[in-house]
């Protein structure tokens, strides 16, 4: 058995779980805040959380030559947050999902032709197999505004996916507690600039989802970047489908959103892709 495929797995189902939680909380607060509101509270309290980080690791961990990647990487970051945060508020948090479910077929195109790793004929299949599952437990509606809304989808997947290709390529030099850090400043600073454009008041429960928000983030984009430094992106990426269960779940539980049986062979697809996919790598 590789053990580091396997923390990584788990790793990524942590921080799926912690992203799903932040679309929970999204979806919470996007009738009383604006979508610059959401972004920049988001990434303001994630830096607050990440500040003992900076206490226990001291200046060291301020210390990089890779400030380019860390900048890139904030920047297609803060785009996807936009892109994504927009369509949580457009549909049911289910279907919003499939936003970051579409990222790990995309990634293992990303990591060849940039970090010159090659997934298996079974890992491919793997993931062409989760992402039907996907589809057939949470379908995209369809109508005039859908199309709209799959192309805002698809740039959010994408940039999603070249973040966590960014990670695997800087984690080399760059630790995790490092890369979550600047990209909590950088994006915290760069979200700030529209802020007073689009200001509003907001009641007491969006100031308390948003600092639980900034926890889930630091949680998960800490889990996320070890994931990605234990092991190659096109083999551990399948796993990023499991936030479709969790959305599943806060949706249900929270919004009363349907679970049909569609939704329950979608799941098995999921996980049963997840399991091909690795299982030739752990043993």
């Amino acid at each position: 058995m590789q053990p580091n495929l396997l923390k990584g797995a788990l790793l990524l189902l942590l921080a799926e779980a912690s992203f799903a939680g932040i679309g929970a909380l999204v979806k919470l607060t996007s009738d009383s805040a604006s979508n610059a509101q959401v972004v920049f509270f988001r990434n303001f309290f994630a830096l607050l959380v990440m500040l003992p980080w900076l206490w226990v690791h001291g200046k060291q961990l301020l210390y990089t030559k890779r400030w380019y990647l860390h900048l890139s990487r904030s920047v297609t970051g803060i785009i996807s947050m936009y892109c994504f945060f927009y369509v949580i508020s457009q549909l049911p948090l289910a279907q919003a999902m499939v936003v970051l479910l579409m990222s790990p077929f995309i990634v293992p195109l990303i990591a060849k032709y940039w970090l010159k790793e090659t997934a298996s004929r079974l890992t491919l299949f793997g993931i062409a197999l989760g992402f039907g599952g996907v589809l057939l437990a949470l379908p995209v509606a369809s109508g005039g505004g859908a199309f709209y809304l799959f192309l805002i989808a698809l740039l959010s997947a994408v940039l999603v996916a070249v973040t966590k290709t960014t990670i695997r390529y800087m984690s080399d030099t760059e630790p995790a507690a490092r890369i979550v850090f600047y990209f909590s400043l950088l994006t915290a600073i760069i979200s700030f600039v529209p802020v007073p454009f689009y200001w509003q008041e907001l009641p007491a429960i969006a100031w308390w989802a948003f600092a639980f928000m900034g926890i889930l983030a630091a949680v998960g984009q800490m889990a996320m970047t070890k994931a990605y430094a234990l092991a190659p992106a096109s083999d551990i990426g399948i796993w990023t489908y499991s936030s479709v269960i969790f959305a599943g779940l806060f949706g249900y539980l929270f919004w009363s959103e349907p679970v049909t049986m569609s939704w329950f062979a979608g799941v098995a697809i999921i996980f049963y892709a997840g399991y091909i996919s690795t299982r030739q790598r752990l043993w």
